[in-house]
C-alpha cells in the first residue's frame, strides 16, 4: 500500500508522523522514553509480585474465542495487545503515545500502530470483532472527543462486534483523568449504532452496583 492509498490516522514506517489529534490528557500528564519504562515497570513489578495482570484478556477470549480479530485501542506498552496474541488471536495495538508504542514493538508477533483514536481509519484493512479500551483509555482521552472516538471504534467493528471498555468512576480515577458520567457514555455509544449488552464492576464480572468504583462496558454494533 503506497502513502497515497494508505487511510488516514495510520502509522507506518513511511509515514512516521500521524495525522494529530488533540493533545490527549495522557500526554499532558505522562510523555517521554522513561516514563513509558516506568510505566512498564509498575506492571512488571505487579506481576512478579504474583498479581494477576490479565484480567482484559480472559474477558475478551471469553467473549470471543480465538482465533478472533481484536483492535487494542490505547494499547500502551502492549500489556494486553501482547498476552491477546498469545492467546491466539490476531491483535492490533494503536496508541498516541509513540515512546509507549517502542516498548510494545519488543514483541514482534503483535502489530503496533502510532496513531490518535479520534481520527484512526484501518477500514481499508479489516474490520475487528472486539474493539477494547481498557487501562483508562477513556478518561484519559483529550477533552471532548470521546463521542469522536466512539464512532470511530464503532466504525471497526464487524457487524455484531463488541466495544469493551473498563474505566475508572468519579472519586477512583488516576491524576490527569477526568471522570465519564455512564449515562453519557452509553448515550454516546447509542450514537454511533452500540447497542449495551452489559455492565460489570471488575475483569472478572463481579457485579456492578451504584457503590462501584470502576466499570467495565460492553456494547454491540447493531446488525449483528
Amino acid at each position: 500500500m503506497s502513502t497515497e492509498e494508505r487511510p488516514s490516522g495510520m502509522w507506518s514506517p513511511d509515514n512516521p508522523a500521524p495525522r494529530p489529534g488533540p493533545t490527549t490528557r495522557w500526554a499532558g500528564h505522562q510523555r517521554g522514553p522513561a516514563a513509558a519504562r516506568a510505566y512498564r515497570q509498575r506492571f512488571l513489578d505487579l506481576a512478579a509480585a504474583g498479581q494477576d495482570v490479565h484480567g482484559e484478556a480472559r474477558f475478551v477470549t471469553e467473549l470471543v474465542p480465538p482465533p478472533s480479530r481484536v483492535l487494542d485501542a490505547g494499547c500502551g506498552y502492549g500489556r494486553v495487545a501482547s498476552e491477546l496474541t498469545r492467546l491466539g488471536h490476531y491483535v492490533v495495538g494503536v496508541d498516541a503515545d509513540p515512546d509507549l508504542v517502542a516498548l510494545a514493538r519488543e514483541d514482534r508477533d503483535t502489530r503496533f500502530l502510532v496513531a490518535d483514536l479520534s481520527t484512526l481509519d484501518l477500514r481499508a484493512e479489516q474490520e475487528f470483532h472486539v474493539v477494547l479500551l481498557a487501562g483508562n483509555v477513556v478518561p484519559f482521552l483529550a477533552d471532548g472527543t470521546l463521542p469522536a472516538v466512539l464512532g470511530r471504534m464503532a466504525s471497526h467493528l464487524t457487524p455484531g462486534g463488541y466495544l469493551v471498555a473498563g474505566f475508572g468512576l468519579a472519586g477512583a480515577l488516576p491524576e490527569g483523568a477526568a471522570p465519564v458520567a455512564l449515562p453519557d457514555y452509553d448515550r454516546w455509544a447509542r450514537a454511533a449504532g452500540l447497542s449495551y449488552i452489559g455492565r460489570w464492576s471488575t475483569w472478572d464480572r463481579q457485579r456492578f452496583t451504584p457503590e462501584s468504583t470502576y466499570a467495565l462496558s460492553v456494547h454491540r454494533l447493531l446488525g449483528g
